[in-house]
């Protein structure tokens, strides 16, 4: 085949520093843009992005020429500076070690992408750990909950 033809959907979640509470309303959409941008930079198409004030999730269409780590230490270490950068008063702002990431068919987009829409609603009734290591039930994913949070 001349050309390489893929369409790798992917539901990516991870956290603050401790689950730490520090991504408030103000600092949510301005957070999110920023991310959609090296998102982007790093030639990903960005579908959906939402979180509370511990977490984030997206969702991405990714490429098959770079891992998913690099995207993730890239995107962590680039908005995390530019939050130290831009917001003195957030120097306490870190993300957490680790991610989830979910392989998603294209059948199941719009629903992963209303869930990712739907999270303020959701966590009323669900914490973020309860929500994460269902995810990983969900997905099959062996995990030993002492190594899950740092």
């Amino acid at each position: 085949m001349a050309q390489t033809y893929s369409n790798i959907l992917l539901h990516i979640v991870f956290s603050t520093k401790n689950r730490d509470p520090v991504i408030d309303q103000e600092l949510r959409p301005r957070l999110y843009e920023y991310i959609g941008g090296i998102v982007r930079g790093e030639k990903g198409m960005l579908h959906e992005i939402g979180g509370t004030d511990d977490h984030v999730h997206m969702l991405l269409r990714w490429r098959t020429d770079e891992a998913v780590a690099t995207l993730l230490r890239n995107l962590k270490s680039h908005s995390s500076g530019w939050i130290h950068k831009t917001m003195p008063k957030q120097s306490g702002f870190w993300w957490q070690a680790g991610y989830g990431v979910f392989s998603v068919s294209q059948s199941q987009l719009r629903k992963v992408k209303a869930y990712i829409q739907g999270q303020e609603e959701h966590h009323r009734h669900r914490a973020f750990k309860e929500e994460f290591v269902a995810l990983l039930k969900a997905h099959s994913i062996d995990y030993d909950e002492r190594y899950i949070w740092d």
